[in-house]
């Protein structure tokens, strides 16, 4: 076994705080990053838009930025191991990565994964039954090496052959982020954008949208990142409504604006863009331009610019309406949010 490893890095602390005590012990460390629709480790303010290469650049080591595919979607949708509370598949989850993980270990030389899995943090996927079944699923068995919790659990093997010294590895255990707060201060690491992780799929309102949009056949990357902003509704036809909650996202939505969906947005008034997609009744336009009105600042506003895009080509129309009331509006959402 020699001193050179992959290590799982999502720029969070954790991660950080892993490679770091990995790195100390003079172990050569590859990091790999995952990117999914569902994560939110990435700060706005972040010059390099991503945590993961900040993290890679200060220590000096290189970073595989891998993106999911299809065959993830289709785990989040079906996964062995089932869900946490919310459409959290964690354990399904877990092994999908290591299992890309475990190929990439193979392509650069590593013999042995870092992960920042704390024992008894997440009550899913971070206990010994689920660490030692991500193992046996993966084929990993004795080759994960979890720093910060490596001296609560069995020796792994780069610890049994003295790739690494166990006495200077950690023993936190439990949901308390204190240890590591504490950890990453001895250790000189700062700046960390989000000492928890997030995962949206362990939100109730984000699972709300991802199970609608699952129903409705709404399962590519693009629609999948879309629920990541706006107001979502659903009308009786079965059409999709995403609201702008600000100027930012007004713009975002541009982004999803693509052949045979619509814009909608008020005229001559500050207000919410909308895009309406999937849509086959005539009635959904009207609909949604009601409740584009419905959601400025004043019931004075009758008109709405309507855009429909067109083979690349966007044609322009103007229709009058009245605003739909905001109790109406809510039968349609899919949260309160």
């Amino acid at each position: 076994m020699n001193k050179k490893a992959l290590a799982m890095l999502s720029g969070g602390l954790d991660s950080t705080l892993a490679i770091k005590v990995a790195l100390d012990q003079g172990v050569e460390v590859e990091a790999v990053n995952f990117t999914s629709p569902f994560c939110q480790c990435n700060r706005k303010d972040s010059g390099c838009g991503h945590e993961a290469k900040r993290v890679s650049d200060d220590f000096g080591i290189p970073l595989h930025i891998r993106g999911v595919g299809n065959d993830y979607i289709e785990m989040i949708q079906h996964p062995k191991y089932g869900y946490g509370k919310n459409m959290n598949p964690c354990q399904d989850c877990r092994i999908f990565m290591l299992k890309k993980a475990r190929e990439l270990m193979k392509q650069i030389g590593a013999s042995f994964l870092i992960t920042g899995e704390v024992l008894g943090q997440r009550p899913m996927s971070q206990h010994r039954i689920a660490f030692r079944r991500i193992e046996r699923d993966t084929g990993l068995e004795g080759l994960i090496l979890r720093p910060l919790c490596a001296k609560a659990l069995e020796p792994s093997l780069p610890e049994l052959e003295g790739v690494v010294d166990r006495e200077m590895l950690l023993d936190i255990v439990g949901r308390s982020r204190k240890p590591q707060i504490e950890l990453a201060a001895t250790l000189g690491v700062s700046d960390y954008p989000c000492p928890a992780g997030g995962c949206l799929l362990t939100d109730h309102d984000f699972s709300l949208k991802l199970r609608d949009a699952f129903a409705h056949g709404e399962s590519t990357i693009k629609e999948l990142r879309m629920l990541r902003m706006g107001r979502h509704l659903r009308l009786p036809s079965g059409a999709k409504v995403v609201i702008g909650r600000d100027q930012s996202e007004n713009e975002r939505l541009l982004a999803f604006f693509d052949d045979g969906s619509i814009m909608l947005s008020p005229l001559e008034i500050a207000g919410p863009s909308l895009l309406l997609r999937n849509s086959g009744d005539p009635a959904d336009l009207e609909l949604a331009a009601a409740i584009c009105l419905g959601y400025t600042k004043t019931n004075d506003v009758t008109a709405v610019k309507i855009e429909h895009k067109v083979e690349g080509e966007i044609q322009e129309r103007v229709i009058s309406i009245a605003p739909l009331k905001r109790q109406q509006i809510i039968e349609y959402s899919l949260t309160k949010g």
